[in-house]
Parts: C-alpha cells; sequence; structure tokens
C-alpha cells in the first residue's frame, strides 16, 4: 500500500569513513578502563559530581561549570575527550581546533548542538545519554496530568492570593479512564505502566512499533483518529522530525473527544500551537499541560498565560537522580571508547572491518535510500520487515546495511540515531521483527537491495541499486522505474525535492493530464519516470515523478481525482 504523508528529517549515513586513531594516540588494550589515565578530558558545563568522581579516578580531568569560546578552543587542543551539555556549540571549527580528540559525550539525549559530520570526518565518536532521563520523563508527565485533572497549580495560586474557593476546583478521578499515548518508546512504555497501576486503560499510537511490543506493555494499539476519539487523555511522547507537520494540528484537535486533557512532554513543534489556543478558547479541550514548545523560552508564548494551561520550562530532565545518571551513564561511556571498547551510547561512526566497508560501503546510501521511502510510502501497523541482498554485496558481511536500512526507516518519523553497535537495541526496542535473505544472483545489476515493508494494510517493496556511482530505485512494488539519488547536472541533489508516486491504469493521456495538473499548481517536475509491471502487463502503471515541493492534502486529492489514478502517495528524498 502507498500512503500520501509528507516526509520527516533527513537521516545521518551510518558510515562516514573515520581514521581509528588520531596523531598522538597509543593504542589502548580493550577493557581496561585504568589505560585512560593518560588521556584528559574536559567538561565544560556543570555535570553532578557522582560523573566527575568516575572521570577523575581514569583520567586527567578539566571540569569547568561554564567557560567562553576563545577559551574553550585553547583548551580542546590538549583534550582526547569533550562531554557538554546542551549549552556548549560543538561545530566544525571547535572539532577541527582538536587535533586529539577522540570522543565527544553529550549529558542528555539531543546532540544537535554536536556538528555529527563534522565528528564522523575526524572519526570522533559522538555518545549521548538517550536513555538516562526516561523515568524523570515519564514521572512528570504523570505528575502533570495529576495536577491538570485537580487543578493543583490553579487552586495553590488561589489560595496564595487569599481565597478558600473549594467549589471552583472540581477535578476528576484518571481511575477508568483511557489514556491514548502517542508514542510508545521508552517514554511512552513508562508511562503506560504508570496509568496502568492507577487502574486507566491504556490506548497508543505509535504505526513504528510491533503489536507484541504494544501487548508487552499492556496497551492496545489503535490509529491515531481513533485514539483522539476515544482518549479521556491524550499524552504525546514521540519525537517530531524538524520538516514533518505538526502532528495534532487543527483537524486532529477538532476530531479529539470533547472535554479531553492534553499533556505534552515531548517535542513542542508535535502541536499546532494556535489550532491548540482555538480548541482551548472552544471548550474543545478542558485543559492542557505543557513542557514543550515550539519555540524556548516561551516568555512571549501566548499559552503559558491562558486559564487552562499548566505550563512548566522543560523540567523532562530536572531531577536528582536523572542528572546523576546521565553523568554516571556519559563518565563510564566516555572512559570506555577511549579504552577502545565499543559503546552502546555511539550515536555517529562505529569502527569497522575495513574489508568489510571496501565491499559493501558503496550501497549504504542505497540501503538507506529503500528503507527511508519505505517508510513514508507505507501505510497500516508495522508487522515485518524483509530485507535481501543480492549479487556481490550478498558474499560479505552485511551487517552494516542492515543498520543503513534501519537509520533509513526512521529517519523520515525519529530523530534516534542508529549504528553498528546500538542497533540490535534500536530493533528490540521497537519490536520489529527483520527477516534478511541473501542470493548471489542480482542480474541485470552487479548488486541490489531490496526493503520489503509489511504491514497490516499490505506490503511496500523497493529495489535499489548503484548506476554510475549513484543510488537509485529501481523498483517498487514490482514496478520497474528509476529514481537517482541525485541529479545528472552537477550540484542537483535531491535533499529538497519531494517524490510523487502514483499508481494509476495504463491508458493514454494519463502522463499529460498529471503534468497538466502540477503545472496549474506551479509544482515543477524534475524527472519522471514510469514503470509497469511484468507480472500485469498493460493493465497498471506507476509513476514517479520528483518534484520541486510537497503537495498539500488539498493538492494531492486534485491529483488523485484524475480519472484513472488509483493511489497518491508522496515521500520526500
Amino acid at each position: 500500500m502507498l500512503l500520501g504523508a509528507a516526509a520527516g528529517a533527513r537521516g545521518r549515513g551510518i558510515l562516514a569513513g573515520g581514521r581509528r586513531n588520531h596523531p598522538g594516540h597509543r593504542r589502548i588494550a580493550a577493557g581496561n578502563l585504568e589505560d585512560a589515565v593518560s588521556h584528559r578530558i574536559l567538561v565544560s558545563e556543570t555535570l553532578a559530581e557522582e560523573g566527575l568522581a568516575i572521570l577523575r579516578e581514569a583520567a586527567e580531568l578539566d571540569a569547568r561549570d561554564a567557560i567562553e569560546r576563545p577559551e574553550l578552543i585553547a583548551a580542546i587542543r590538549r583534550c582526547h575527550g569533550l562531554i557538554v551539555r546542551s549549552g556548549t556549540r560543538v561545530d566544525r571549527e571547535l572539532i577541527e581546533s582538536a587535533p586529539l580528540l577522540r570522543v565527544i559525550g553529550r549529558a542528555g539525549a539531543g546532540v544537535d548542538n554536536i556538528d555529527l559530520d563534522a565528528a564522523s570526518e575526524r572519526g570522533i565518536i559522538v555518545l549521548n545519554t538517550a536513555g538516562g532521563n526516561t523515568v524523570s520523563a515519564a514521572e512528570l508527565a504523570v505528575g502533570l496530568l495529576l495536577s491538570l485533572s485537580r487543578h493543583l497549580a490553579a487552586a495553590n495560586a488561589s489560595l496564595r492570593s487569599g481565597e478558600w474557593n473549594r467549589s471552583a476546583f472540581i477535578g476528576a478521578e484518571l481511575r477508568g479512564k483511557t489514556a491514548g499515548i502517542i508514542g510508545l518508546g521508552l517514554v511512552g512504555a513508562a508511562v503506560a505502566r504508570r496509568l496502568q497501576a492507577m487502574e486507566m486503560r491504556t490506548i497508543a499510537f505509535d504505526p513504528f512499533v510491533s503489536e507484541e511490543r504494544a501487548r508487552s506493555v499492556g496497551t492496545a494499539l489503535a490509529p491515531l483518529t481513533e485514539l483522539l476519539a476515544e482518549a479521556d487523555v491524550v499524552t504525546l511522547h514521540s519525537s517530531a522530525s524538524p520538516d514533518a507537520p505538526p502532528l495534532l494540528g487543527d483537524a486532529e484537535l477538532s476530531a479529539i473527544k470533547p472535554g479531553a486533557l492534553l499533556v505534552n512532554t515531548a517535542r513542542g513543534r508535535l502541536i499546532d500551537e494556535s489550532a491548540l489556543l482555538d480548541a482551548l478558547d472552544s471548550g474543545r479541550l478542558a485543559g492542557a499541560a505543557l513542557d514543550v514548545f515550539a519555540a524556548e523560552p516561551a516568555h512571549e508564548n501566548p499559552l503559558v498565560q491562558h486559564p487552562l494551561v499548566l505550563a512548566t520550562p522543560h523540567l523532562g530532565a530536572s531531577t536528582q537522580e536523572a542528572q546523576e545518571r546521565v553523568a554516571v551513564e556519559i563518565a563510564t561511556e566516555t572512559l570506555k571508547v577511549l579504552s577502545g571498547r565499543p559503546s552502546q551510547a555511539a550515536v555517529n561512526t562505529p569502527l569497522i572491518d575495513p574489508e568489510s566497508l571496501e565491499a559493501v560501503g558503496p550501497y549504504l546510501s542505497v540501503a538507506e535510500m529503500c528503507g527511508r521511502l519505505a517508510t513514508q510510502l507505507a501505510s497500516g501497523q508495522w508487522r515485518d520487515i524483509v530485507i535481501s541482498y543480492r549479487g556481490e554485496i550478498a558474499r560479505h558481511d552485511v551487517t552494516p546495511l542492515k543498520a543503513s536500512v534501519v537509520a533509513g526507516l526512521l529517519a523520515p518519523i525519529s530523530d534516534e540515531h542508529v549504528n553498528l553497535v546500538n542497533i540490535n537495541n534500536v530493533i528490540a526496542h521497537r519490536g520489529w521483527r527483520i527477516v534478511e535473505r541473501k542470493s548471489p544472483d542480482a542480474e541485470p545489476y552487479t548488486s541490489s537491495i531490496t526493503v520489503e515493508l509489511r504491514t497490516s494494510a499490505g506490503q511496500t517493496s523497493l529495489m535499489g541499486t548503484l548506476e554510475h556511482g549513484r543510488a537509485a530505485v529501481v523498483e517498487i512494488n514490482g514496478f520497474h522505474v528509476h529514481i537517482a539519488a541525485s541529479l545528472p547536472r552537477p550540484g542537483r541533489a535531491l535533499d529538497h525535492l519531494h517524490l510523487l508516486v502514483l499508481r494509476n491504469e495504463d491508458r493514454p493521456g494519463r502522463i499529460g493530464e498529471v503534468g497538466m495538473a502540477l503545472g496549474k499548481l506551479e509544482v515543477n517536475i524534475a524527472a519522471m519516470d514510469v514503470g509497469f509491471s511484468p507480472d500485469d502487463p498493460g493493465e497498471k502503471s506507476l509513476m514517479a515523478l520528483t518534484i520541486s515541493r510537497a503537495l498539500t492534502p488539498e493538492e494531492a486529492a486534485v491529483i488523485a481525482s484524475i480519472d484513472g489514478i488509483e493511489e497518491v502517495a508522496q515521500a520526500q528524498m
């Protein structure tokens, strides 16, 4: 099946080429943290003492609560490790100022302040502590929900102002109510378990986890529309791609159960804030608890002052336990890397065998492209993923290709980073079942990769290969097409172009009608290919058009209304 959904953020390569050792480094025996003592580590922001103590025991430590940029550049020149929080900008300039640097540790989940490409080019491992805040974030969501349902913040403010007005703050019990959880990752699952302990029924929307994973946390999966219609409480625990539209816009908030409560401790851009204001003003929503906002600090955000909103300043990780846990984890993982050991916390380039890289490396972009497009073109609840390797690459270890496929599958829907070290954890957390197949025959190609995504709505498959050194998709659901990762003209990468896929009856005039319709919508066509199915020649065809921008839902409906067009789907390249 094809789904006309807009694409999300660009993914990062699994492998970016890097050196195993930097100038001035001696080889460290794996498994001996004591051997890291000859290394110098700079901590550029406040870190809990529990983590600092670990670092002091095993390395020369330079710990600062804050540091100015010129001083930072001077200090980093002598350091093998750098640990930061969100306030330090680790850009290309800083990385190139650090000839000895081998590892950058982010004490927290987000790595937006670190130039991953520049680090990977230098062979520098970047770490984060993605799971360190899980309990704190989950408890905050539950705490906000309890406060919202009982009007605790408003009641406290009223009492402090000298009032004693019990009747103004009649709340509601949560027992027996339905909680709709959007995003069933680590935090979403932790929230589900806590709400179930309060005798709430939990349902979840997350097309990218398996039904088995949902059952393991006592939760039933549901489509978003069904969840919004049923849930007395909606709580968000999903990631948000920078280029994706808000998950909850005007249409979704208009369809939410009247009188529902909304909690967001995940990402501010998951919600259209103007639509949320309208839903609160109209009484459709009884209240909202927000710990995150589209733009932070949120001093001028009207939601902060709204009487039905409980607002907090991004406190998800702000507990003593989380700070200690994150500090200990990042200190331990940083020392692992300096001691030559692999780290589960790595978010960029792992070390791989050069021989394997030479064989499969050119196909990493093919694997990621197939995964990325499969996610965007599929619909329904995910079940199985089948990856087939054919030809020369099938004779080698294809683990890097598997990691690239998974990274591509996740790229449009998550900011989670995937590499050879953490791939099994990523797959396990989502409950995915991945089947891999190998065949020496790849005619007419030297090698090819096929990604087949099986869902409750059917299956979507894409075959990719290399053509003149460029990744290309050559088959979609059995239809032979040609979709290149870059245009023949120099400098015309498809980073900001979109793919429009149409399945239609194979009748004269369809191509012209589609071209005319796109022209009226002022949408340029950069490339176009028409494919036919060998199993059903002359009956159906598939058009793959590279266009200048994504179509709005209304514009996509115009294309779908053309006689003979059966399915319309979009994807960001």
